[in-house]
């Protein structure tokens, strides 16, 4: 008779996360660092393809302001070195931050929303690839899940009225926020609009956006399949829409950084390899090579795009320049009149 696990909790999350980290130093020898080189220099071509998609919603926003490429890649690296190392997105809120710096008489109300219509190609992409792993058998069966030794999926597994209540809660927090703005003030309405104003536009949202959102997630794809390949996994079409999905349902709600100690689990319980320590040293491996190439990226951003290692000395200085370009702004509209 097979003994059940016992219930997941915060602190199995990392244990499983730790046992995977040992599991890879003891097999570096066995990565094929050429592979390892190549998924990495695709995660920078994913990151560059979304930063021309964002570049792309800003310019239809203002269309009379220059959106420099340069900063808004700066700002986009800086903020996804952030999310690698820090839970809750939060690199987001970065990203959003130095792109105001960036875009001359912009405002956080259009480059908010200009930053959350890349989630509407996302989010059916997302949806597709996850509903492949899905109907494909390659996702655990519902019943497994609640044993699985990671809190961030058991807990929402063996709670899912809690979980269906808590997206409720957000989804409609987040609608109630934007109701009473928009009752209150009409130019923050009007500045959400003007950030999402390219979908008006459909097929130059499709040209500039989706397009590049489209090469984005082709450049993930390749990167996942030779990060299969550098740990000796083997890189096919179901493996690397398995891992993505994967990725995915971690990433959904985390309590850890990169949903730490999720992705083991549910790899070692999908994911067919040569052995169990090969997909643990895959899993941890790809999860520490990508937080530390993000945050090399974003670190190299900070020094060559905004020519600082300070970050506070950043968020001033991009303040500044926001505070400044409003006051031009304002200046220019009591000239008009």
């Amino acid at each position: 008779m097979s003994a059940v696990p016992p219930p997941a909790d915060v602190g199995s999350s990392f244990r499983s996360f730790f046992d995977a980290a040992g599991q890879f130093f003891e097999n570096l020898a066995a990565i094929s660092w050429g592979a390892l080189a190549v998924a990495l220099a695709f995660i920078f071509g994913m990151y560059l393809a979304r930063t021309r998609a964002w570049q792309n919603v800003l310019r239809a926003a203002y269309p009379r302001t220059e959106v420099p490429f340069r900063g808004l890649a700066g700002a986009y690296l800086a903020g996804a070195g952030i999310n690698a190392v820090i839970p809750a997105r939060l690199g987001d809120a970065t990203k959003i931050f130095l792109a105001h710096g960036q875009v001359r008489t912009s405002t956080y109300p259009a480059v908010t929303s200009s930053f959350l219509v890349q989630s509407v190609f996302d989010t059916t992409a997302g949806l597709l690839v996850f509903t492949y792993a899905l109907t494909q058998g390659l996702l655990p069966r519902p019943p497994e899940i609640p044993d699985l030794p990671a809190f961030e999926v058991a807990f929402w597994a063996q709670n899912p009225q809690l979980l269906l209540f808590t997206l409720t809660v957000l989804g409609v927090g987040f609608l109630v926020a934007f109701a009473i703005l928009a009752r209150r003030v009409e130019e923050f309405w009007n500045r959400v609009k003007q950030g999402v104003a390219i979908l008006t536009e459909p097929r130059r949202y499709l040209r500039e956006v989706a397009s590049w959102q489209a090469l984005a997630w082709a450049f993930r794809f390749a990167a996942f399949w030779f990060f299969l390949e550098a740990f000796g996994i083997g890189g096919s079409f179901q493996n690397v829409m398995l891992v993505m999905s994967v990725q995915a349902i971690s990433n959904l709600l985390p309590f850890t950084p990169g949903g730490a100690g999720a992705q083991q689990a549910l790899l070692v319980a999908t994911l067919e390899g040569p052995s169990r320590t090969a997909v643990l040293s895959f899993s941890v491996g790809t999860q520490i090579a990508l937080a530390a190439w993000s945050a090399l990226l974003g670190f190299a951003a900070l020094v060559f795009v905004f020519r600082t290692t300070n970050r506070r000395d950043l968020m001033r200085r991009a303040e500044s320049e926001v505070t400044e370009a409003e006051a031009d702004s304002a200046r220019a509209r009591a000239a008009a009149h």
